[in-house]
């Protein structure tokens, strides 16, 4: 367990002023925050702590924040390793650009990008909603309309839009509105965020094409909407592939295994089409 008793104090007190943290968490916490300042040993108070928060860390319910928090009292501080969310607050370089996608859980949007020449950075986040800074549970509670999406920063001189929204067709259900493979929900659904006038026009012209191409017998329903502030999600879920490398293989599994039956169906379509021309 931890024992930079400090440091571990100033997260307490912050998770206990975080607006994000449940209720039931920040009972706990604000215990051990009592118990500590009336003569009890610090070490043996986070010890409970740990106790009272495992059944639901093991369950994977605790919010991103304690969840970050648990991991690093547990001695596993390289699933809570700080993000550096720098690139997104920077300036872009005149040869950079950025891209807004959303195609279900990020979990499974960020490695198909972040693997790609040319790709300075992708962050998990949330957008298109009505609330300011919104948190993991009420964006899954569908309480502020945001979606779950990735901002890609890239390089305009090794890689073009055009290639990521290409790619983007090919790792999401472009006949699905109501969410992604096994997310199920309006902030899961798929939309492509343009941030002016030609990545409109790209990516316009790319769904049009694909609609065209008679891959899918269901219409191509993504739908492509004016880019909005974009909200950086919480330390857990960034780089998620990378820091729950089991948990994510387990997920992309299911998800690779949806999208080969599809592919495979649009395959078959294509073919009767093109039978049925002969």
């Amino acid at each position: 367990m931890a024992t930079n008793q400090a440091e571990l104090q100033n997260d307490i007190y912050n998770l206990i002023l975080n607006p994000a943290t449940r209720d039931w968490e920040r009972a706990q916490l604000v215990k051990l925050k009592k118990a500590v300042a009336a003569g009890a040993t610090f070490n043996t108070e986070l010890a409970r702590l740990e106790a009272s928060l495992r059944p639901l860390a093991v369950r994977d319910n605790l919010t991103p924040d304690m969840t970050d928090f648990y991991h690093k009292i547990t001695g596993e501080p390289e699933l809570a390793a700080t993000f550096d969310l720098s690139r997104h607050y920077a300036a872009d370089q005149p040869y950079e650009a950025r891209a807004i996608f959303a195609g279900g859980c990020f979990w499974c949007m960020v490695e198909p990008f972040d693997t790609r020449p040319g790709i300075i950075a992708v962050i998990s986040g949330y957008t298109g909603g009505h609330t300011e800074n919104p948190s993991y549970d009420q964006v899954i509670g569908q309480y502020t309309g945001h979606v779950e999406a990735v901002e890609i920063i890239f390089d305009q001189r090794i890689v073009k839009y055009a290639d990521l929204v290409n790619l983007f067709w090919q790792i999401t259900d472009p006949t699905d509105d109501q969410g992604q493979m096994n997310d199920r929900g309006n902030h899961y659904r798929p939309v492509i965020f343009v941030r002016d006038q030609q990545q409109r026009a790209i990516a316009t012209a790319s769904k049009q094409a694909l609609a065209a191409s008679g891959k899918y017998k269901k219409p191509i329903v993504t739908a492509i909407e004016p880019a909005q502030k974009f909200w950086p999600a919480e330390n857990f879920h960034q780089e998620f592939y990378k820091k729950n490398r089991q948990r994510y293989k387990r997920l992309e599994r299911t998800r690779q295994q949806y999208l080969a039956v599809q592919h495979l169906r649009s395959k078959l379509q294509l073919g009767w089409q093109r039978f049925k021309r002969k």
